[in-house]
């Protein structure tokens, strides 16, 4: 018998039926045509969204999920809260969950805010003597307090996903799963949040976190795991395992570039001071070399990330584009204030609200220094700065 708290997949997968033919003519003669060509017998009338889920989480574990949209992580989640079944393999949950997957998970919209409450923890098994204990607490995270005799179906979305996440984290579950609704609240709230996961963390509460914020992941567990197209790609600690979907992110975006710009660019080199290898603390050298089709002034920007369009370092500098003519563009970063590790080089080149030369992934560079792997995980959040740099060739 496990702990509450555990989870357990083994060999698990889930497939759905694809969806009935469309309501035109030209749909259904496209699904019928489908059908011609598949043997007889076939299951492409299935799509599968999980394909041999296998994983242990013990109590008190933080594990993070991340992957594309589309690979499975919803509905991991919702077998793992019993909302809907595998269709072979084996999903052990042992303990009370706490689940925020959507926006009104849990929530009735014909009860109030205090009958939602009350209700949500009867479904836990709590007592009523218990829920009322709490209920002051909840009510003030969920910052509602003039509406909590309201009717929830008279809250905003963000109201709704406060009161949610106030329940499944204040009622004290083994488990507590958390999808991407998060991103509903705003900044202020969402930090609340994360606090407040890592409170209940800090009571032995086991949590699964589903989110696109790779920095959120990172900052709040310990262990991350990878699905794509399905299947679980990786599992493991949370920065080797967030570095390495950051890197495959990368790949994608360079794959899906379409370079038929008004500005292409021919050649992106990255280098240490004088021409070693980059390092923390020390200069580092950007070099490009662009080829204009017209004459016109452009904004230039040159980023660095850990793989995602958003970068850690943004730099940028108007430069005049002769139709025509090659430019050589040098900048230098005085001193790299990045740890070492595996980073990306974006650029792009706008005018007003025109993409000159799209944003997009160019190079890919390591930097040598101290690395992060072993700091603690709720401190280590890299972040937007501001740096000195030098310009040459606009």
């Amino acid at each position: 018998m496990l702990p509450d708290g555990s989870l357990r997949a083994d060999h698990v997968w889930k497939r759905f039926r694809a969806e009935k033919a469309p309501r035109t003519a030209k749909g259904r003669l496209d699904v019928w045509s489908r059908r011609l060509t598949t043997s007889r017998g076939s299951t492409r009338s299935y799509r599968w969204a999980l394909r041999d889920i296998t994983f242990d989480i013990e109590p008190g574990e933080a594990v993070g999920l991340v992957g594309r949209n589309g690979s499975g992580k919803s509905t991991l989640l919702k077998m793992l809260c019993r909302v809907m079944y595998q269709y072979a393999g084996t999903v052990d949950v042992h303990g009370r969950i706490g689940a925020l997957i959507e926006v009104r998970a849990g929530i009735h919209p014909e009860l109030t805010g205090r009958e939602n409450v009350q209700l949500y923890g009867s479904l836990l098994g709590l007592s009523r003597k218990d829920v009322l204990s709490r209920f002051d607490d909840i009510i003030d995270f969920a910052e509602i307090p003039e509406a909590v005799d309201r009717q929830v179906k008279f809250y905003s979305s963000g109201m709704q996903m406060r009161l949610g996440f106030a329940v499944a984290a204040f009622l004290e579950p083994d488990i507590l799963l958390i999808d991407e609704v998060l991103a509903v609240g705003d900044a202020s709230f969402q930090q609340k949040c994360l606090d407040r996961m890592r409170h209940v963390l800090s009571q032995g509460t086991t949590v699964v976190f589903v989110s696109h914020d790779l920095a959120a992941v990172e900052s709040t567990c310990q262990r991350v795991m990878w699905l794509e197209q399905g299947v679980l790609k990786l599992d493991g600690e949370s920065r080797e395992v967030v570095n390495s979907y950051r890197g495959a992110v990368e790949q994608m975006a360079a794959v899906d570039f379409a370079g038929d710009t008004e500005i292409r660019l021919t050649k992106a080199e990255v280098d240490g001071a004088g021409g070693t290898a980059p390092a923390t603390d020390e200069s580092l050298e950007v070099r490009l070399q662009l080829e204009s089709n017209s004459t016109r002034k452009g904004l230039l920007l040159i980023g660095i990330s850990e793989g995602p369009a958003s970068p850690i370092i943004l730099v940028s500098n108007q430069v005049a584009f002769n139709g025509g003519a090659t430019h050589d563009i040098r900048c230098e970063i005085e001193r790299l204030p990045l740890p070492g590790g595996r980073y990306y080089l974006w650029v792009g080149a706008f005018h007003r609200n025109q993409d000159l030369l799209p944003w997009h992934p160019v190079a890919s560079f390591e930097v040598f220094g101290p690395r992060l792997d072993r700091a603690p995980s709720a401190i280590v959040r890299l972040g937007p700065i501001s740096l000195k740099t030098n310009w040459d060739g606009i």
